[in-house]
């Protein structure tokens, strides 16, 4: 069974990419911002991590820098409502496997797991 991280400082955000999961036969962890993200990172190991850019304490970018210092091979779907080139561009270039426009609809969201997974 896959563990998901979840990381969005909007509860219905998380709730919503939660709720398109359930039948993807995951367990899921929540995190409300890029701090305590990178916090259930080092403690869980996650198998995929669905990521916010803007968000309180540390930004999406800030958690891919992050991670991307640590040389982590975790995949990360980021999930955002800036669909301008130069954001997507910074993704890719910090390592983001997928980049999603919020608000997703469900089946993109497993497909974009699937993805990652595959991997």
């Amino acid at each position: 069974m896959a563990l998901i991280l979840i990381v969005d400082d909007a509860a219905f955000s998380r709730r919503m990419i939660r709720k398109a999961l359930k039948d993807e036969n995951c367990e899921i962890i929540e995190a409300s911002n890029g701090k305590e993200c990178l916090d259930m990172v080092a403690e869980h190991s996650p198998d995929c991590i669905f990521l916010d850019l803007l968000m309180p304490e540390l930004d999406g970018f800030g958690v891919l820098e992050k991670l991307k210092e640590q040389e982590s091979k975790i995949p990360v779907i980021v999930l955002s409502a800036d669909i301008q080139e130069s954001s997507r561009q910074q993704c890719v270039d910090l390592g983001a496997f997928n980049m999603l426009k919020k608000p997703p609809k469900a089946p993109e969201i497993q497909e974009a797991l699937r993805q990652a997974l595959k991997k």
